[in-house]
């Protein structure tokens, strides 16, 4: 097996790993919080518990989502399976803003009728475990990120760590309400919980959507890898430089301008010599490049430029 081979496998096994995690961590959760909702009668509650639900769908679709991610390429999916890591995304944002719009309407309610909470020390302990829970699940996705960059597991972690906010703010709006006697903690509290999720939702969309819109690499990215190029001597230009991610999969495709007197030969060995040039730096990068005859020009406007000479 190829090295890039081995490294995605790699890669596919982690991310499976932190999706089943997560499965596991809102299993626990959603038992322990459906039964302090019922204990305690608190909106705040409630919200924690539907969104610890929605983290169990949205975790099931992380896990198909890097699954799919990770098979390889086929006949009819000649660039692999990447974007279904951002449909996983866009999957977990829906859950996300639906979660809460409920709850914001459920706080609005109870304001207005201005129902209080019940027993209070069940939800506080159960926050309090699911804390803790979170803090070390937050710390395995972590590790996960840094090895694979999954969006799917990147969406997903920005989803649990709104829960550390989420699970203190429970605790604040029980013991605020119950020990303070502040009627209005609770469903004031659950709608700051619910602005909080939809503020979530629209950060967590918008990576996904620049995956599935195919936009270019980050200008620090892209000045990077012209720098590996700029070191070949070879190459007299760069032109009509593309690039996009599917996934933790990076694609680029590029006109480069050489000696119009090489044989084929020769250019062929230095497209081979810059392609290695360039997986040294950008490990697993599929690569496409088109060799013009110095100054040859087909395109228009921007894709006509020359990247070297910026």
């Amino acid at each position: 097996m190829s090295e890039a081979a081995t490294q995605v496998q790699d890669s596919g096994t982690l991310n499976r790993s932190a999706a089943m995690a997560s499965i596991a961590m809102a299993s626990l959760l959603v038992a322990l919080k459906g039964w302090a909702a019922w204990s305690t009668g608190s909106t705040a509650m409630l919200g924690s518990l539907a969104d610890t639900l929605l983290d169990l769908v949205a975790s099931m679709a992380t896990l198909a989502g890097v699954w799919v991610a990770h098979q390889p390429a086929d006949e009819n999916h000649r660039f692999g399976h990447g974007k279904a890591e951002a449909l996983a995304a866009m999957f977990q944002v829906v859950l996300i803003a639906l979660s809460a719009a409920a709850l914001g309407l459920r706080s609005v309610q109870q304001w207005l009728t201005g129902t209080r909470t019940g027993e209070v020390e069940s939800g506080i302990i159960v926050s309090g475990i699911a804390i803790a829970g979170t803090l070390a699940l937050l710390a395995w996705q972590r590790f996960v990120i840094a090895r694979t960059r999954s969006l799917a597991i990147s969406t997903d972690h920005l989803h649990y760590q709104s829960d550390l906010l989420l699970n203190l703010a429970v605790i604040a709006a029980l013991a605020l309400d119950h020990y303070a006697g502040f009627a209005k903690a609770d469903p004031l509290f659950g709608l700051g919980i619910a602005l909080w999720l939809g503020w979530g939702a629209w950060r967590a969309s918008q990576e996904a959507i620049e995956q599935l819109m195919d936009r270019e690499w980050a200008d620090e990215k892209k000045e990077r890898f012209l720098k590996v190029l700029a070191r070949h001597p070879e190459l007299r230009g760069v032109h009509d430089l593309r690039t996009r991610t599917s996934g933790n999969h990076d694609f680029v495709q590029f006109h480069v301008w050489v000696d119009a007197n090489m044989t084929v030969r020769q250019a062929h060995d230095v497209m081979d010599e810059i392609e290695a040039k360039i997986h040294a730096e950008f490990p697993g990068v599929e690569i496409l490049i088109h060799p013009d005859p110095e100054g040859h020009v087909d395109e228009e406007g921007y894709a006509a430029k020359d990247e070297l000479a910026s």
